[in-house]
């Protein structure tokens, strides 16, 4: 018998005791199986260097809270995961600020790049007009609509 034959047939009796099913605590699931797949990314590239990144935007008085920007560096990029600036002080500037910000620490983490997605109805021309550009896009994501990607070299 031929050796991928072995391995398959070896691999058909041992998962037959295996399943899939729905967890029952999607957060704490998520994280050991997020601890695995880093464990195993580290195995073979090296510590990822993950470090969390997040500035706000807060109104003077109070120090209230209005929007701001959450992200990360990981394996030398710098990836922007959520920016929210409310509609009343949009096109004020203060989302080039917040990106601005970012960039500079991802500068400053020595990242390559910087990458995000958003879809459609979003931010995509403030991105562009930025020097991002689109990598990839997701169609239909929403229905009607696209999930673009797209990044940013970093000099």
């Amino acid at each position: 018998m031929k050796a991928w034959m072995k391995r398959w047939t070896a691999l058909q009796s041992h998962s037959s005791d295996l399943s899939v099913v729905p967890s029952g605590s999607p957060d704490k699931d998520r994280q050991w199986i997020l601890d695995r797949l880093v464990a195993f990314n580290e195995s073979k590239a090296g510590p990822s260097g993950f470090r969390p990144y997040v500035i706000l935007l807060q109104e003077e008085a109070g120090k209230r809270t209005l929007g701001g920007l959450a992200g990360m560096s990981f394996y030398d990029w710098f990836y922007v995961e959520l920016v929210f600036v409310p509609e009343h002080v949009r096109h004020a500037g203060w989302g080039t600020q917040l990106l601005s910000q970012a960039e500079a620490e991802a500068v400053r983490r020595n990242c390559v790049g910087i990458w995000l997605d958003t879809y459609g109805f979003q931010a995509r021309r403030f991105y562009e007009r930025r020097g991002y550009e689109v990598f990839g896009a997701l169609d239909d994501h929403p229905r009607g609509s696209q999930r673009c990607f797209m990044r940013k070299m970093l000099g």
